[in-house]
């Protein structure tokens, strides 16, 4: 798919049928993620791929009962990783820098499922200390997203977006 028609194609997608993923396309994602630019190319995030239905079950209560998200075959999280961007930015890398690298990360991964035929959804409302907990994740690494991802088993209806003239402020 080329990708102005990825991006306009893209929905959020909270029903999953039961197929599989295909372990071609899980790869080919994560390879998508870590051509995303980063702050001094640091990469400072970390990806966990989760299948287990149980941990899966664990990160749907985190997310406040987001049930879609255990019916997903795989569910991305994306987690900051401070300290590698604070070796070369100081506390704005450990702070923000971290976390715009795994935002654009997640949001090319996102983009890329749409573009295979997948469907995904961003979610962002869960909370952090119940995910780390799913997880395993080690100290210092900080969840702020996760994408689950599969074929879809539904099409909505795109959403009404901002009119350019309301969201663009052009500086003369």
């Amino acid at each position: 798919m080329e990708f102005f028609a990825a991006v306009k194609a893209r929905q959020s997608i909270r029903a999953f049928a039961g197929r599989p993923l295909e372990e071609e396309k899980l790869q080919t994602l994560l390879a998508t993620a870590n051509a995303a630019p980063s702050a001094g190319n640091m990469q400072a995030y970390e990806i966990f791929v989760v299948r287990n239905a149980g941990v899966k079950a664990q990160l749907a209560r985190a997310a406040y009962g987001q049930e879609f998200i255990a019916e997903a075959p795989v569910v991305l999280v994306f987690l900051t990783n401070p300290d590698r961007s604070a070796v070369r930015y100081g506390r704005r890398g450990a702070e923000l820098y971290c976390v715009q690298d795994a935002t654009i990360a997640c949001t090319f991964v996102h983009l890329g499922a749409t573009s295979l035929g997948l469907g995904a959804t961003w979610v962002g409302a869960f909370d952090e200390t119940q995910a780390h907990r799913a997880l395993g994740s080690p100290s210092g690494l900080r969840p702020v997203a996760m994408l689950p991802i599969g074929y879809p088993a539904e099409a909505p209806l795109p959403r009404p977006r901002r009119a350019l003239a309301d969201l663009v402020h052009e500086i003369p």
